[in-house]
């Protein structure tokens, strides 16, 4: 009698654990889709930064390319997992879709910092290593990644810099904040701050006041 008690008072208190383990169940789903609804604003506020860093363009290329550079960045969290593998699908297919169309390789990898700006399109392809700081700007031929197939490490560029048309940046390198690159420059060192590096390989000046319109690709 004794062992029959006691497995009742056992079943009893498994019992009574069911409804607390349910509630703490839905408290998880509910706290889920909040953080997804919360995910969402927030990729659809950078989306309407993205638009007007664009020149409020709705045929500007380089906004396409950040619409699927966001929508990449917000699928990794969405839950359950089965929902996020059909949104990297999709995410996968738009990608292929828009590197087709624009001639622009930007994976949703890439670091980037507020205001990116990709200014015009075709042959930039920007390794998913890479780290932009705030204030950037690239525009069509831009090449930034691995200087050899072995290596591990993309470039890291810090705030304000503008890189100028053809423009390379290859290898474990370091540019510093308010850096021009002129165009069609090869960058294999690091730039150090308030810079200029131009030429083949590049060569790295300090900034002038005259120095302003060296990464542009003659914008008129």
């Amino acid at each position: 009698m004794k062992g029959l008690s006691h497995r009742q008072s056992q079943i009893a208190s498994a019992l009574s654990e069911i409804p607390s383990r349910r509630q703490a169940c839905l408290s998880v789903k509910r706290s889920d889709q909040r953080s997804n609804k919360i995910r969402v604003v927030v990729m659809f506020r950078n989306i309407c930064e993205d638009f007007r860093n664009h020149g409020r363009e709705w045929g500007a290329q380089g906004f396409w390319v950040m619409v699927v550079y966001r929508y990449g960045r917000w699928r990794y969290r969405v839950r359950p997992p089965l929902l996020r593998k059909l949104f990297s699908f999709i995410y996968h297919v738009l990608y292929k879709l828009v590197q087709i169309v624009t001639g622009i390789e930007f994976p949703c990898e890439v670091e980037i910092g507020n205001n990116f700006v990709i200014d015009h399109f075709g042959g930039i392809i920007v390794s998913g290593d890479t780290k932009f700081g705030d204030n950037c700007r690239i525009r069509n031929g831009v090449v930034i990644g691995l200087r050899r197939v072995e290596d591990k490490y993309a470039p890291v560029i810090g705030n304000n810099v503008d890189i100028g048309t053809g423009a390379k940046l290859l290898g474990p390198i370091r540019i510093g904040d308010n850096v021009l690159i002129g165009a069609n420059a090869v960058v294999l060192c690091d730039v150090p701050s308030n810079s200029i590096a131009v030429g083949v390989p590049a060569v790295v000046k300090q900034r002038g006041s005259h120095d302003h319109d060296l990464s542009y690709d003659n914008k008129q």
